[in-house]
Parts: C-alpha cells; sequence; structure tokens
C-alpha cells in the first residue's frame, strides 16, 4: 500500500500532487463544516489547497466545536 494514504478509516489512493482540499473534494466532503489534521498535526482551512499530501499519511477529519 505504497501509494495510498489514510483518511479517517480509510484507506485511499493517494496521487502524486494530492492536497488536503483536493481530496475532501473528491470525498465529497464540506470541508467548510471540518477541521483537519495530517499526521497529527492540525492544517488550518487556509492551507489546504498548498499541504500536498504524501503516501502513508494519515488524514483526519473532525467536527469543529462553536460555543462556550
Amino acid at each position: 500500500m505504497s501509494d495510498t494514504l489514510h483518511l479517517n478509516d480509510q484507506h485511499l489512493p493517494c496521487p502524486h500532487g494530492l492536497t488536503v482540499a483536493e481530496l475532501l473534494r473528491q470525498q465529497g466532503l464540506d470541508g467548510a463544516a471540518l477541521a483537519t489534521a495530517v499526521n497529527g498535526h492540525f492544517v488550518p482551512r487556509v492551507q489546504r489547497e498548498h499541504h500536498t499530501l504524501q503516501a502513508g499519511d494519515q488524514v483526519l477529519t473532525f467536527q469543529t466545536i462553536v460555543g462556550g
């Protein structure tokens, strides 16, 4: 599985140049409603278009919590 990544509990292909933003679009996920982390590090929305993924990366999405 050298050309795959993990998105939550799924193994997915990781083509060269794939960004976090493109991965979310491909999976039909609403990036505006989700927070993202790659290999345990938070990736802000403004950086998703520029954050290129590598084979073996662990990508997590989670609902943001608003309120207090």
